[in-house]
């Protein structure tokens, strides 16, 4: 009987060395009252001087102990099997949450990252968008701008066009006017030189005229010198014949002038008759 209790135990025990870690408290506990009942066993066997009613009545004793150590030990396999099922259970129930939750998690991932995705391409929309706005507005800006400076310098060109025009009908206008003014100058020059041209005609006549008459001045001047050295020398004679102032009287106011001449006496033109007298019978006293 001990050896079909084993026999028994093991064939208990093997299924519980298969199960995994949740039920390995249950093995434990099984093994213990294996041994123990190894250990019954053991205290059976007739050892001294024991009869064999006592020993019988103990072989009997342990075999029940050991049956019912044997439907602990079922009982107790099954408990640890029921456990790994429980167990098995569970991991399953883990790895089908696990699974659950690692799909649930790259749901999530990816819907975030789907979420991400699109909050970012909107942001980079609104900034695209952003960007072109600005952009457009700048253009439109500077294109004003262009179109401002274009519109002020279509308008300086029309004004200078128009001042040009202006200045060339000016120009057009003193032209003509200076044309004009020309002809006349030398028209009026031409006039002036003709004029000039009688004019020296005619300066040229009076010249020739006037030397023409300059030479029968002189010759008449000549002729009055000799005639007023003659008249000099006479009165001359006659002033030495003759008493101071006498016969100087008689003379007229030329022939005194001339006299005076005669005689080197200065400033005699401006002298009246009685002091070319006074003058003429002086120097010819001092000259005695």
């Amino acid at each position: 009987m001990p050896s079909n209790a084993a026999w028994l135990l093991s064939r208990a025990l093997k299924p519980a060395e298969s199960l995994g870690d949740a039920a390995q408290s249950a093995t434990s506990e099984a093994r213990d009252r294996g041994r123990r009942a190894g250990a019954a066993l053991v205290d059976a066997v007739p050892v001294g001087g024991d009869s064999v009613d006592i020993r019988m009545k103990r072989a009997r004793e342990a075999a029940e102990h050991a049956r019912q150590v044997e439907q602990e030990a079922v009982q107790a396999a099954q408990d640890a099997r029921d456990r790994a099922e429980d167990a098995r259970k569970v991991s399953d129930r883990g790895r089908a949450r696990m699974a659950d939750l690692r799909r649930e998690t790259e749901r999530q991932l990816k819907q975030r990252v789907a979420e991400a995705q699109k909050a970012a391409d909107e942001a980079v929309k609104r900034e695209r968008q952003d960007a072109e706005t600005d952009a457009e507005q700048r253009r439109q800006q500077a294109q004003a701008e262009v179109e401002e400076q274009l519109e002020d310098a279509e308008r300086d060109a029309e004004e200078a066009q128009a001042r040009a025009e202006e200045l060339v009908g000016e120009a057009t206008e003193k032209l003509a006017e200076a044309r004009r003014l020309a002809v006349e100058a030398t028209e009026a020059a031409r006039a002036v030189a003709e004029e000039a041209h009688r004019q020296a005609r005619e300066l040229a006549e009076e010249a020739e005229q006037q030397a023409g008459e300059a030479d029968a001045r002189i010759e008449a001047a000549e002729r009055l010198q000799e005639r007023s050295e003659v008249t000099a020398k006479k009165a001359a004679q006659e002033l030495e014949s003759a008493p101071a102032n006498g016969d100087l009287k008689s003379y007229n106011k030329p022939e005194l002038v001339e006299l005076a001449a005669s005689m080197g006496l200065e400033g005699r033109t401006t002298m009246t008759k009685s002091e070319l007298v006074d003058a003429i019978a002086t120097a010819s006293r001092s000259e005695r």
